[in-house]
């Protein structure tokens, strides 16, 4: 038995895809189960209510070999870490009272650099590997970038005025992932019951961009021109706020970005087994693309 967290979620559903022709029992948790593709629900069992809720897990970790954590974004949050470390410990918890073998979870890079204790986001994400890694469960902490996917946030600027923002110079070259070797990675994991022990398991994508590179790639791919433009930190946490998230959540996106702007994603040596297939060109070509058109 396998279970999966925040099954209709951007990485989750691919993760979801992935697994269901294995033949292996998959069994969801999700708030709204109507949110499901009606090609799933019925070749999955499906738990209803949150990942965060002890009666849940409990419930959904049940037999379970294996497991698929993701916490998702709270955008109202008052304190990040608590957002994801306490989010979690009710499935730290039943991990160890029903017996779960492995968990394979979506985390981030900069464990042991020099900005790693405040990075926002990243550094709530190192938080909780360290509380699911105390359960003594075998554990792969996916390790990840951003995503090219967070783009898609952008599609109406780009579509409307061919731009797109980031509070990062233009110049500065950075790994970055697609979702969907997220998933893939996380799959293929998720079905190897041969791995044991704790470990990370970086994911850099095949090659380092800067945004200037990305405007020149998507003025290539959608055919007409597209350009980035540095904005202030300032304004990226007012964007945030603006939006309806709290002052924490803002907050710890800036420190987040910041200390990528310091070497966070770049300590991380690039290898073949880290080097993830999809190119930014692609995923333009097949996930952009048809976004920036509908």
């Amino acid at each position: 038995m396998i279970v999966v967290t925040t099954p209709t979620g951007s990485i989750g559903h691919q993760v979801l895809e992935n697994l269901l022709g294995s033949g292996e029992p998959i069994r969801v948790i999700a708030r709204d189960p109507s949110r499901l593709s009606s090609h799933i629900r019925p070749r999955v069992e499906v738990v209803q209510g949150s990942h965060g809720d002890i009666g849940v897990v409990n419930g959904a970790f049940a037999g379970a070999e294996a497991v698929f954590w993701l916490v998702p974004p709270n955008v109202h949050a008052t304190n990040v870490e608590a957002a994801y470390v306490d989010f979690s410990r009710p499935a730290c918890d039943a991990i160890k009272s029903q017996g779960v073998k492995r968990v394979v979870a979506v985390s981030a890079l900069g464990r042991g650099t020099a900005v790693a204790g405040k990075a926002g986001h990243v550094s709530a994400s190192l938080a909780m590997d360290d509380l699911i890694a105390s359960t003594g469960v075998s554990y792969r902490a996916l390790t990840m970038p951003s995503f090219m996917d967070n783009i898609l946030r952008q599609v109406v600027p780009i579509r409307n005025q061919g731009m797109f923002f980031w509070p990062i110079p233009g110049n500065r070259k950075l790994p970055t992932c697609a979702t969907r070797d997220i998933a893939a990675a996380a799959a293929k994991l998720l079905l190897d019951p041969t791995w044991s022990g704790q470990d990370c398991v970086p994911i850099l994508g095949p090659e380092d961009l800067s945004f200037n590179d990305m405007a020149q790639i998507m003025s290539q791919v959608l055919g007409k021109p597209v350009r980035f433009e540095q904005i202030s930190f300032e304004a990226f946490r007012a964007g945030f706020i603006e939006r309806g998230a709290s002052e924490a959540f803002a907050q710890a996106m800036v420190d987040m970005l910041e200390a990528k702007n310091k070497d966070l994603d770049t300590a991380e040596r690039r290898t073949p087994e880290s080097t993830t297939p999809t190119s930014f060109r692609q995923w333009c070509e097949e996930v952009l693309k048809p976004a920036v058109a509908s």
